[in-house]
């Protein structure tokens, strides 16, 4: 039987994996899951320490893509995992920076793709398993997205190649660092649109999704989403999970079973979800740390039961920019798991959070649940950012961005020795030099390549909050199959 996918805000169903690959949100505003997560045997899961990680990939994907066969995802993640493109055969090579038993801690290299960041680890898969997708059906697809500095450059680098694809990317303006700003806005490519906003990105994900719910247009338009409401995007990020654990077990000495806790920088919530996901289907993951900064409305939820998303005039600007997010889209799904994967119940939630605001649940038997997924908060501010950046630099002599930074502080404080603790990494320090400077009053060295990129035209058209406007520039400029 081929997995099937339903809305978290209904029972009906949405079909295969190739059925939502292309789609964004359900037809209810919800969002595609599932309709049982995977349940691997230990043994299974053990069976695939020893391979590469592509042919680890493929295996991972397959749970929740049957539908493609095994010896085409096999085709698919040959091509997206180079050590040409990521810089290193592991792909994403574990470093260990503390080996005693007392403190035992690592980081998960995620961004030496070609953006330098975390979402390269999905985007260059998701960009072969559009393309071969619209290749069999013989169709054109126009991605629209909302970026707060990493997705939109990922995608755009994804897909720049893809004659059968053009994007949509819509960016807070002022508030990336100038790094992004140019990765991104200097792209050439007349299929490649990069559209400014005045807010925030909840401002900018809010169009996003206001757009995904006109069906009549996103059907005319062939809409289809790269943020991490796309469920394969979450099931490519699984895979790493799986890597680090198996990573970290030998780096550690340890043997399989043994637990390793993750610390993951998050936003918009799909990292750490992958990382749920993962654990749900029976890797030995102990705490999933849910690491943010200033823009704290995750750990409140964490700690109290109340998930209250701010407004954009209440999200702060800060040095760790990309999780300058107080609506986590993402957050949907591990909700839908926390009140038992009734739909019923998610869609009442959520249709409070509309009315009012915010929801609770502290004291709900949906809040007892939260331990057995073993995910722990907390948060992280700009003096915190800049010592950790200064004390890793110092023992390690090793350099890391604002938001892995984040990761670390946060992390330090879930130790639970002998217990390993894996850091995601979100970013290379090159992409937020200025944080960077104020921190170790040095700049971050720059190949001649990114000094070139940084000094060439950018291309950017300005719009407003009128998602009426957008959808007109979107008929003026959509691809459409001949």
């Amino acid at each position: 039987m081929t997995m099937q996918y339903v809305s978290t805000r209904s029972p009906s169903a949405m079909g295969s994996f190739t059925d939502i690959l292309l789609e964004g949100l359900a037809h209810d505003g919800g969002l595609a899951v599932p309709v049982a997560i995977p349940q691997w045997s230990s043994e299974t899961i053990q069976s695939l320490s020893g391979l590469a990680y592509p042919e680890l990939a493929a295996k991972v994907v397959h749970a929740f893509a049957d539908d493609l066969g095994l010896e085409t995802l096999h085709i698919l993640t040959a091509r997206a995992y180079t050590a040409e493109k990521f810089g290193h055969p592991a792909i994403a090579p574990l470093t260990v920076l503390q080996e005693a038993p007392h403190s035992r801690l690592a980081l998960l290299e995620l961004s030496n793709g070609p953006t330098m960041a975390f979402k390269d680890m999905a985007m260059q898969l998701l960009g072969q398993l559009f393309e071969y997708q619209l290749k069999q059906k013989g169709q054109t697809l126009n991605i629209l997205g909302a970026t707060s500095g990493d997705t939109g450059s990922s995608a755009e680098y994804a897909m720049r190649d893809k004659r059968a694809i053009s994007v949509f990317m819509l960016s807070p303006e002022g508030r990336m660092s100038q790094f992004q700003k140019a990765q991104m806005y200097s792209l050439q490519e007349p299929h490649i649109h990069n559209l400014t906003v005045k807010g925030s990105f909840d401002d900018c994900q809010d169009m996003v999704k206001a757009v995904s719910a006109d069906l009549a247009f996103k059907s005319s338009m062939r809409i289809g989403t790269v943020n991490s409401i796309n469920w394969a995007r979450i099931t490519a990020q699984v895979v790493y999970y799986f890597t680090g654990y198996f990573q970290a077990i030998n780096a550690f000495g340890l043997r399989y079973g043994d637990p390793v806790d993750f610390c993951v920088p998050s936003g918009n919530f799909g990292n750490v979800l992958s990382g749920h996901v993962a654990k749900s289907m029976g890797l030995p993951v102990g705490q999933l740390v849910v690491a943010t900064n200033e823009n704290n409305v995750l750990d409140e939820f964490f700690r109290t039961g109340r998930y209250r998303p701010r407004k954009s005039a209440e999200t702060f600007v800060t040095s760790s920019p990309s999780m300058d997010i107080s609506k986590a889209s993402n957050f949907e799904r591990y909700v839908f798991d926390l009140v038992g994967r009734d739909p019923q119940r998610l869609a009442g939630l959520w249709s409070d959070l509309s009315i009012h605001g915010e929801f609770h649940l502290a004291g709900d038997p949906a809040w007892s649940a939260i331990g057995r997924t073993g995910l722990v908060s907390g948060a992280s501010h700009h003096a915190a950012r800049l010592e950790t950046i200064r004390k890793v630099h110092d023992r390690f002599n090793r350099m890391v961005d604002p938001h892995t930074a984040d990761g670390l502080f946060v992390a330090q404080q879930f130790l639970r020795p002998p217990v390993p603790m894996v850091c995601l990494e979100t970013a290379l320090p090159v992409k937020f030099e200025q944080t960077i400077l104020e921190a170790l009053d040095m700049p971050v060295p720059k190949s001649e390549e990114l000094q070139a990129m940084e000094q060439r035209p950018q291309r950017t058209v300005a719009v407003s909050q009128d998602v009426e406007a957008l959808k007109e520039f979107i008929r003026q400029h959509a691809l459409v199959a001949s």
